[in-house]
């Protein structure tokens, strides 16, 4: 009881509150900005203005920087509304929620506004009363210790944080942001040792897995960076998301609606308060334009590259009616302006990290309100470099001379730097990728000098078209994405203005309907497998023929890879990162047709503007891409084998290679997902098919070829592929609970093989060729066999001595 009270006593003293001078004393440092904040040694203190208290301000934590196996800096880890509230002594921090909103003054505002209790994040005691009493508090705690809603943990994958191993890096005060970072070290659980996967880079580009965590780590230390803005006083005017046009969005549930009898899901897009300074005139400079200023850490020589992929945008905005809306300024110097900083959120800015990562980014922070964009922060990645290099080499290099030899002029890698920033910009626009543009454009358009110059490679530099891998030398064709005919249309849709509402929805339904006509207005997100007119890193509107150009220059790109990559005196290692690129870029296009296969095109019409949202490729085209996947994937590369190039880099291995490229586009070709998908077209069309079994079949021809030839000959690469498409059908056949037809199509395969292989019995060229044949018959009697046979055959091995 002694100690109970004793503990009172001491819990008093400390919520006890000081006078001002004790609290912050003169060793504490001071910034002024949003709120006072003042650090005094390892202690964080907020001293918050009476006229802030209640204002609603959005908290968006990042992982600023991390280690490698987890993730990649600039990751964010999640953002919400808070608001700071004082009651009694205590300062209350609440989590504001717009997840159910509801319009008007019946009932069910009423509802939604007792079920939207805001919840406390944390309390606060006050230590101390500044100037009109504005509390004093301590937040030291908010930062250094696990708090959930402003947690990483997840993110990591981790279990918790260590706070001996936290610390408070920097806090940064502006007139409406406060910026905070802490080393924070989260503990990992035995799971999550255990883990071998890292966080996908979460860019506009090719998506991979990043390097394998340190199984001997015990802990995680990132560095954390929390923002805290101010919102708008006054709301922006949002504008209604519509799945056919691509922005991305905020959301919400909407109980004000009675009149559809149900609660609608309400979808904001995201975009800048732009508004005209002359509202009558068709097109006048905004009140308030975007600036991207371009950081102090860009290097000297790409700025006006940079300053070109920012401003690339004016044209678009200016169809829509905005002069000047997009400007991009050199961020002031030191010496110009000491103060400056791209953390402060009344500036955006483009962000230039000395790192390996081959990576860019655009994020933005927007108003969940109303969708408004506040401000944004591009990332850019040294590194960034090498992949736009590496993309041009493999894809453009035989239509422009300047890339045939390594390394490439300034001119040209500024030329690739704009398109990416252009693409990120997008980004910070509203933009999603769009990767249905790259499919609007025909063959024919893509090798057209003419076209290509005023519409570029896609219709969307937000697609993941890259550059022009159709185009033919000769042609004269452009090579790199520009902002085209859709992007012009969606800026039109999303930041044109209106003189009342009835005039904006007549206007922008007047906008979308020019996509039933005209494919190049289209939006349509990836969706692997099933669309192939919304692939990721494809061009044109026919994948057969595209990636028929594409294969020419593959083979040009490799007959020139040595000259283009090796230097005398050096090493090979630009040989074999481009060799290894070229491969990708391989089966990359490859991948591209078997998409065909099954594939079903989603045109998103709305009901009266047209019967069907999905439409099957037709049968004929489907046999066509298998044909090709068989002549140009499964016969093998012989420029992916030629030993000018193999036996610079290895004395073995490119036979392992060419087979797992093949593998890949073979697994892309026959999964579960296209099997069961062709099966229920098979069930409802009346038109003719391209079933499952035939498309397995065909595939089987193509790989077992030298079957129908006297002698039988079949060389080590094809052995390879065959012993891949065997063990592929015998998983299939393996699986225990079968959930498609799969599983019997594989068994079909399995056994019209080992009858063809019985059939050339004693017609073998070689003794090799024999020996291959008979393993597989014997690997494929194994699978065959019944699972008594198995079981008892089993029984009797475990029974010998």
């Amino acid at each position: 009881p002694q100690d109970k009270s004793e503990n009172k006593k001491d819990e008093k003293k400390k919520d006890k509150i000081k006078p001002y001078d004790e609290v912050i004393t003169d060793e504490a440092t001071t910034q002024k900005g949003l709120f006072l904040v003042h650090r005094l040694d390892d202690k964080i203190f907020y001293e918050i203005p009476l006229d802030a208290l209640g204002d609603e301000l959005l908290w968006v934590t990042q992982i600023e920087k991390t280690q490698s196996g987890f993730g990649y800096g600039g990751t964010g880890a999640g953002n919400r509304v808070v608001r700071w509230e004082l009651r009694d002594k205590k300062v209350l921090l609440r989590d504001v929620k717009y997840r159910i909103r509801a319009g008007g003054d019946d009932s069910v505002k009423n509802a939604v506004e007792a079920t939207s209790l805001e919840p406390i994040i944390k309390t606060f005691a006050v230590k101390a009363w500044g100037k009109d009493k504005a509390p004093v508090i301590d937040v030291t705690d908010l930062f250094t210790s696990d708090v959930q809603e402003f947690s990483a943990k997840r993110r990591l994958n981790a279990s918790g944080v260590d706070s001996k191993r936290t610390f408070v890096e920097a806090v940064k005060v502006f007139p409406k942001n406060i910026e905070t970072k802490v080393l924070m070290t989260y503990k990992l659980s035995s799971s999550s040792d255990r883990s071998d996967r890292s966080t996908p880079t979460p860019t506009p580009r090719r998506r991979r897995s990043g390097p394998r965590r340190d199984p001997s780590q015990s802990a995680v230390t990132v560095l954390l960076h929390h923002s805290m803005v101010a919102l708008p006083e006054k709301l922006m005017t949002p504008r209604k998301f519509d799945d056919r046009v691509g922005f991305f969005g905020v959301s919400f549930e909407d109980y004000g609606d009675t009149d559809r009898h149900q609660v609608e899901n309400v979808r904001y897009i995201t975009r800048w308060r732009l508004e005209k300074k002359d509202p009558d005139a068709e097109v006048s400079e905004p009140i308030k334009p975007i600036v991207f200023y371009v950081g102090r850490g860009v290097p000297e020589k790409w700025r006006p590259w940079v300053h070109k992929g920012i401003e690339a945008w004016q044209p678009a905005f200016e169809a829509a009616g905005f002069k000047n809306a997009i400007l991009a300024k050199d961020a002031p110097s030191q010496r110009e302006e000491p103060g400056w900083d791209p953390e402060d959120a009344r500036y955006s800015s483009i962000r230039w990290l000395p790192s390996t990562t081959e990576n860019a980014m655009g994020p933005h922070v927007h108003d969940p309100r109303t969708g408004e964009i506040l401000e944004s922060d591009i990332i850019v990645y040294h590194n960034i470099l090498k992949l736009v290099r590496d993309w041009y080499f493999t894809q453009a290099s035989p239509n422009d001379e300047r890339a045939q030899k390594l390394p490439m002029p300034d001119d040209l890698i500024g030329e690739l730097l704009a398109y990416v920033i252009t693409h990120e910009v997008g980004h910070t626009l509203g933009f999603p990728h769009n990767m249905k543009a790259s499919s609007s454009y025909t063959v024919e358009q893509l090798r057209d000098p003419e076209f290509t110059k005023k519409n570029g490679t896609e219709a969307s530099i937000m697609d993941y078209g890259r550059f022009n891998y159709v185009a033919q030398p000769g042609d004269g064709a452009h090579l790199i994405p520009v902002v085209g005919p859709y992007d012009f249309f969606a800026v039109e849709w999303g930041y044109g203005q209106y003189k009342d509402a009835e005039a904006e929805k007549e206007g922008l339904a007047a906008l979308v309907a020019k996509q039933l006509d005209n494919p190049m207005f289209r939006f349509g997100n990836p969706n692997p497998g099933e669309d192939p007119s919304q692939q990721t890193e494809d061009l044109g509107s026919d994948p057969i023929a595209a990636t028929e150009m594409g294969m020419k220059n593959i083979k040009r790109v490799a007959d020139n890879l040595v000259n283009a990559t090796c230097t005398e005196g050096e090493n090979y290692d630009l040989l074999k990162n481009m060799y290894s690129r070229l491969l990708s870029q391989w089966s990359r296009e490859l991948g591209h047709v078997a998409n065909v296969v099954g594939g079903m095109v989603k045109n998103n019409v709305w009901f009266g503007d047209g019967d069907q949202v999905f439409h099957s490729v037709e049968a004929a085209r489907q046999r066509d891409a298998v044909a090709f996947i068989n002549q140009n994937a499964f016969q093998t590369p012989s420029e992916f084998i030629d030993p000018n190039i193999t036996l610079r880099l290895e004395s073995s291995g490119a036979a392992d290679r060419i087979v797992s490229s093949q593998k890949r586009v073979m697994r892309s070709l026959i999964n579960e997902t296209r099997i069961k998908r062709m099966a229920e077209h098979a069930t409802r069309s009346a038109d003719a098919v391209y079933l499952p079994v035939d498309t397995l079949a065909d595939v089987r021809l193509g790989i077992w070829t030298e079957l129908e030839s006297y002698p039988v000959a079949i060389d080590l690469y094809r052995r390879n592929l065959q012993r891949a498409h065997v063990e592929m059908m015998t998983s299939f056949v393996s699986t225990e609970k079968p959930a498609s037809d799969l599983p019997a199509l594989a068994r079909g395969e399995l056994v019209q093989i080992a009858e063809r292989i019985d059939a050339s019995h004693g017609k073998t060229a070689d003794e090799t060729t024999a020996l291959h044949l008979a393993d597989i018959r014997a690997r494929i009697e194994q699978t065959l066999k019944p699972r008594e046979e198995k079981a008892k055959s089993a029984g009797q091995q475990a029974s010998r001595p």
